[in-house]
């Protein structure tokens, strides 16, 4: 009997073009070729992990509808989704279609009880952060305009 080698989406994600995902595609790449995995690789570039709607993503969500992918793995949660909502969400629609999530640097393996609780924490954890960063830029804006620095757009002169 031959057992077929499981197929693994490694996702990467990298917020700005002038960061690099190979990083993460090295780490993701060694546990996956220690495993004996065949991967297909999904990278989002300059993309920010609010929106829900990414190329390399949707790509990858794609494969796992089309039962291409036994499982997804990436570095971080927050490379996925910055959401609680959308993490879930994912993560449901992955068990409805038989595909595991597996997260490198949080030990987070949602085919064990421990992996699926500890998922529900991170994405929660993940979700504060992105909020406290958002208070944060608003905080910075309401300094700015209490100290008469004009935002926006340069006003189009009138002919």
């Amino acid at each position: 009997m031959t057992v077929r080698a499981l197929r693994a989406a490694l996702y990467c994600r990298v917020s700005t073009t002038g960061q690099t995902s190979e990083n993460q595609l090295l780490a993701l790449r060694a546990f996956a070729e220690a495993r004996g995995w065949t991967v297909t690789e999904f990278v989002d570039s300059g993309v920010s992990g609010a929106k829900e709607k990414r190329p390399a993503l949707d790509a990858m969500l794609a494969a796992v509808r089309a039962r291409k992918v036994d499982l997804v793995a990436a570095v971080k949660l927050d490379r996925l989704a910055r959401s609680v909502h959308h993490l879930v969400a994912m993560v449901r629609e992955f068990e409805a279609l038989g595909a595991d999530l597996i997260v490198l640097d949080q030990a987070s393996d949602t085919t064990l009880p421990a992996g699926r609780l500890l998922f529900h924490v991170l994405a929660a954890i993940s979700e504060f952060e992105r909020d406290l960063i958002r208070d944060r830029v608003l905080a910075g804006l309401k300094r700015a305009r209490a100290q008469g620095t004009r935002l926006g757009r340069p006003r189009t002169p009138v002919i």
